[in-house]
């Protein structure tokens, strides 16, 4: 007999054991933020969704969006920079990697905002602390937690939250979707949200091991009832997912298949207002340019299809895609036909709510950093714009001080 079920037959001898001994931790880290909300009132949440797109390992934003009337750039990219006649051009100065056919369609069609030199003082260009830095909104490592997470974490001091207002899909819990009191449910996949209470039985099972209803007022009880609702939520959400047909193709790769469950999220759970997607691949050190094409071409065609699908099933405007990388690329290629770690790069906000075109300097290649871009944008800034003026939050209390917005959202 299995653990498990040992603690099933004890649990049909009348004890009461605590939901987190036996049930996933996502059930349980619920329950405890739904505790925490448990007497407040209620409020009528907003409508809007945004969409974080973090591309992993950093992306090389000169290829990217290239300033190729700049002879700089092939000066330092004799190999790797993209020749102008295969650019997708904006304007006389600027192009779109070739790649980037999908998202250069949108661009057209006024919905892409490009953000141009994002970065933060005193670059970093490790990984890990670059990402952290990004995902806490925090250089200086003074505020705890994600921005994400803090931002849920204010909504739940004044109102309760949906179990499902947000969700992670990525294999690991992103440091953005930690919060003190509010807890978000991370998955790798739609797959595990289907699977994530198992069969009739499974369910059954584990709103049994709650036992019989506890005093009302009491601790106990509590856990109880905010258990039974982030079961209910999430079965809920199971079953929307599972009979939703998706209206747009995607291509079989990590962004087709991301964006994808994205839209059966967005299209199936109103509740919800934040997705979390990462999709990794872009440290491109070496034998860059392929690889960098095949990773912008998924990129751009699965965000092209997701906008049409928004718009399919009228949800256009409500739906925002934010996506960024933690560093960009060296000015300089390397000498294995790639590019190494650098600072400043291009983020992108995709959507009908958006205003379209390039935004800030065009990047300066004459005035680098050690080699690296100099950001003329502030990432908080851009986090600002969403919090305050998509998200309906409070950007000053979330990131610890008060960012000029960025002139981006209708």
């Amino acid at each position: 007999m299995s653990d498990f079920l040992t603690r099933r037959e004890i649990l049909k001898g009348g004890s009461l054991i605590a939901v987190g001994l036996v049930a996933p931790p996502w059930l349980s880290t619920i329950a405890h933020a739904d505790v925490v909300r448990a007497a407040k009132g209620a409020k009528a949440a907003g409508d809007t969704v945004l969409v974080v797109c973090q591309l992993s390992g950093g992306n090389d934003g000169l290829n990217t969006i290239v300033p190729y009337a700049n002879k700089l750039y092939y000066t330092y990219r004799p190999t790797v920079g993209i020749p102008e006649d295969k650019l997708l051009k904006i304007d006389e100065q600027m192009g779109f990697h070739p790649g980037l056919k999908g998202l250069a369609e949108l661009y057209q069609q006024g919905k892409v905002a490009v953000i141009q030199n994002v970065g933060y003082p005193k670059p970093n260009r490790s990984h890990f602390k670059s990402m952290e830095i990004w995902q806490s909104a925090s250089p200086e490592g003074n505020l705890k937690h994600g921005w994400i997470g803090r931002h849920f974490d204010h909504q739940l001091s004044q109102n309760p939250l949906n179990p499902v207002v947000a969700l992670g899909l990525s294999t690991e819990k992103p440091i953005a979707l930690h919060g003190q009191a509010a807890s978000i449910p991370c998955f790798a996949s739609l797959a595990d949200v289907k699977n994530m209470i198992g069969d009739a039985d499974a369910e059954k099972m584990l709103r049994e091991i709650q036992g019989m209803d506890a005093k009302p007022g009491t601790a106990t009880r509590a856990v109880q009832q905010a258990s039974t609702t982030a079961l209910d939520a999430l079965s809920i959400l199971r079953k929307q997912v599972s009979g939703y047909e998706p209206k747009g193709t995607y291509a079989n790769d990590a962004f087709g298949n991301g964006f994808k469950q994205i839209a059966q999220l967005v299209a199936t759970s109103p509740a919800t207002r934040v997705v979390y997607f990462s999709a990794g691949g872009f440290d491109t050190h070496a034998r860059q340019p392929d690889a960098h094409e095949k990773l912008l071409t998924g990129f751009g065609n699965a965000v092209n299809a997701f906008q049409k699908e928004m718009e399919a099933i009228g949800k256009a405007d409500k739906v925002i895609v934010l996506a960024f990388s933690e560093f960009g690329r060296r000015v300089q290629e390397n000498a294995s036909l790639g590019t190494d770690h650098g600072a400043a790069g291009p983020m992108f906000l995709v959507g009908s709510r958006v205003k379209g075109g390039l935004h800030g300097p065009i990047p300066d290649l004459q005035n680098l950093d050690n080699g690296d871009l100099r950001h003329t944008q502030d990432f908080r800034g851009v986090f600002a714009t969403t919090l305050d003026g998509w998200m309906g939050g409070d950007s000053e209390v979330v990131l610890g001080q008060k960012f000029d917005r960025v002139d981006v959202l209708k």
